[in-house]
């Protein structure tokens, strides 16, 4: 269900494109602007929920928000969110989402819009750094591992093997249980079952063992 190929955007996906699209900010917009109710308002990603539950609320940078759900659920949960993503109109949604929320929850949460193929969160500052399909990833790892303070967690749910391009010397995986399959809206409203590889790793402490 994820956007997988190469392009020049990175951001939530959830159907299989042509090869040949350009994933940049205009395509998004596009794609949030005519997207279907239910890809809008989903529930919160299970293995995130999972992983965060064990961790002690702090900062976490949620990349490639779209419509808001897991920024929204985080805040809930008492975390300060950064919540990124490429489409003005998604945030747009996810800004009302969290608008009907109390502002204490609300006030958690910041909205940047940023192509994060570009942009690049400050090093070492957030406890908990997650992505749920987002596109070009590949070019993102670096930069968003690069984000994890030691001792903080890196979640990547897709198909791509985060664990492969993490040095293992400053990684250490998180043991994740087998999640039932999950059922998601696409953008166009029909509904398709997720097949990921889910990827956690805890960032080593310099001079920890």
């Amino acid at each position: 269900m994820t956007e997988h190929t190469h392009g020049h955007g990175a951001h939530h996906g959830t159907q299989h494109p042509d090869h040949d699209e350009v994933f940049d900010r205009d395509f998004w917009e596009n794609k949030y602007e005519n997207a279907h109710h239910a890809a809008l308002h989903h529930d919160p990603n299970p293995y995130l929920m999972t992983i965060a539950a064990g961790l002690t609320p702090g900062r976490v940078l949620d990349a490639g928000c779209g419509a808001g759900a897991e920024a929204v659920w985080l805040a809930q949960n008492g975390w300060d969110v950064t919540a990124v993503d490429i489409s003005s109109v998604a945030l747009d949604h996810a800004r009302a989402f969290a608008a009907k929320e109390t502002a204490e929850v609300a006030g958690r949460i910041t909205w940047q819009q940023a192509d994060l193929t570009t942009w690049a969160a400050p090093a070492g500052s957030y406890d908990l750094v997650c992505t749920n399909y987002v596109h070009a990833l590949d070019d993102i790892i670096p930069a968003l591992a690069a984000a994890v303070r030691p001792g903080g967690t890196l979640l990547v749910v897709d198909h791509f093997d985060i664990l492969a391009v993490l040095d293992p010397a400053e990684w250490r995986p998180i043991p994740l249980k087998a999640e039932q399959r999950v059922v998601m809206a696409t953008f166009d409203g029909s509904e398709t079952v997720l097949d990921d590889r889910v990827m956690a790793a805890v960032r080593i402490a310099t001079g920890a063992p």
